[in-house]
C-alpha cells in the first residue's frame, strides 16, 4: 500500500473535484503534496468550489464538451488520472442517451487524449450497481442507465488498455457515506430526519449494502493508482461486510435519540433492486495492499457528529 510520501510532487488531474467523493479525495491529494488540478464544471457553485483545497490550479471540465477534456490534460500534463466526474449518480432515472454522453462518451474522450499522454495510472470510477443481482452469466447486470453507462465505460477501458497499454484501473464503489454527501442520498436523509424528530417513510430495508466511509473510499483510490501489476483491472472498494438497510436507519436512530417513527416497507422497492450488493474485499487486499478502516459504528458517529 502507498504511503503519503509517494504522493509527494506527483502531477493529478482530478475531475468531479467539487463533488462529494472528489472533494474528500482532493483533501487528502493535497495533504500527500500533489501538485493536483482539480476538474470543476462550469455550473459548480462557490460553495462547492471553496471546498477545493489551497493551492490547486482548477480547471474547467464539462464532459459534454471535448475541448475542456483536452485543454485539462493538456494543462495538467498528468502522470496520475482520477476521473471522478460523472452524471446520474443519485438520480436513478436519469435518460439513457444522457448518461451514455456524459458518462461514457466524455469517458472515451478523456481516455483518447491520455493516450499520447503516457500517465503512470489512470482511475475510473465504476459503481456496484454494475453488478445489479450477479444473477446472469455474465456477472454484469446494471439496474438502471447510470450503471448501464458505467459498465460501458470499463468495457471502453479495457479496449483502451489492450490496444494502447493504457494503465486504466476501475475501481467500482460501494455504499459510499459520509460528510458532504448530497442530501437526497440515504445516510443524509434518515439524519436529517431523525435530528427532526419527523418520521422516515422507507422500503422494507432488507436490502443489503457494503457501507463504506468516504474517508476510506479516498484512501482506496490512492492505494489502485499506487499498487503494481493491476493495470487493466477492475476492483471493488468497500468493506467486504454488508448490513441490511434497515438496520443502519435504527443504528442512525440509536445514535441520535430520535423521536420519529421508523416506517420501513411504506416505500416499495425499486424494480430489479439488487438485495445483496458486498464487495470482494478480499481480492482487493491482495492486489493493492489497501484495506478500509473505518467500521460501521464509528463512521456513523463521525458522520452524524459533522452533519
Amino acid at each position: 500500500m502507498s504511503s503519503l510520501r509517494d504522493w509527494a510532487g506527483r502531477r493529478v488531474l482530478l475531475t468531479g473535484a467539487t463533488g462529494f467523493i472528489g472533494s474528500h479525495l482532493a483533501q487528502k491529494l493535497a495533504i500527500a503534496g500533489a501538485e493536483l488540478w482539480a476538474g470543476v464544471y462550469p455550473g459548480d457553485s462557490t460553495e462547492l468550489i471553496e471546498r477545493l483545497p489551497a493551492g490547486c490550479v482548477q480547471v474547467p471540465i464539462d464532459l459534454g464538451d471535448s475541448n475542456t477534456i483536452v485543454e485539462a490534460v493538456q494543462t495538467s500534463h498528468p502522470d496520475t488520472v482520477f476521473h471522478l466526474a460523472a452524471t446520474g449518480v443519485t438520480n436513478p432515472g436519469i435518460a439513457a442517451p444522457h448518461a451514455l454522453r456524459i458518462n461514457t462518451v466524455g469517458a472515451v474522450c478523456l481516455l483518447e487524449v491520455l493516450k499520447t499522454h503516457h500517465p503512470r495510472r489512470i482511475i475510473l470510477t465504476g459503481t456496484c450497481h454494475e453488478y445489479g443481482a450477479r444473477g446472469t452469466v455474465e456477472g454484469l447486470d446494471p439496474i438502471n442507465f447510470y450503471a448501464a453507462s458505467k459498465i460501458a465505460t470499463w468495457a471502453f477501458a479495457r479496449a483502451y488498455w489492450r490496444a494502447y497499454q493504457l494503465p486504466v484501473v476501475t475501481v467500482r464503489l460501494f455504499q459510499v457515506y459520509g460528510p458532504g454527501q448530497p442530501v437526497q442520498s440515504l445516510i443524509p436523509a434518515a439524519i436529517r430526519t431523525a435530528r427532526a424528530g419527523d418520521d422516515f417513510p422507507m422500503t422494507p430495508g432488507d436490502q443489503e449494502r457494503d457501507f463504506i466511509a468516504v474517508t476510506d473510499i479516498a484512501e482506496g483510490m490512492m492505494a489502485a493508482a499506487q499498487a503494481q501489476n493491476i493495470a487493466g483491472s477492475s476492483i471493488d472498494l468497500g468493506t467486504g461486510t454488508s448490513h441490511p438497510i434497515r438496520a443502519v436507519v435504527e443504528k442512525i436512530w440509536q445514535l441520535t435519540g430520535a423521536q420519529g417513527r421508523i416506517l420501513p416497507g411504506a416505500l416499495p422497492y425499486r424494480p430489479g433492486v439488487a438485495m445483496r450488493l458486498v464487495a470482494d474485499a478480499q481480492r482487493t487486499a491482495a492486489l493493492t495492499g489497501w484495506r478500509a478502516r473505518i467500521g460501521l459504528d464509528e463512521g456513523m458517529r463521525q458522520t452524524i457528529d459533522e452533519f
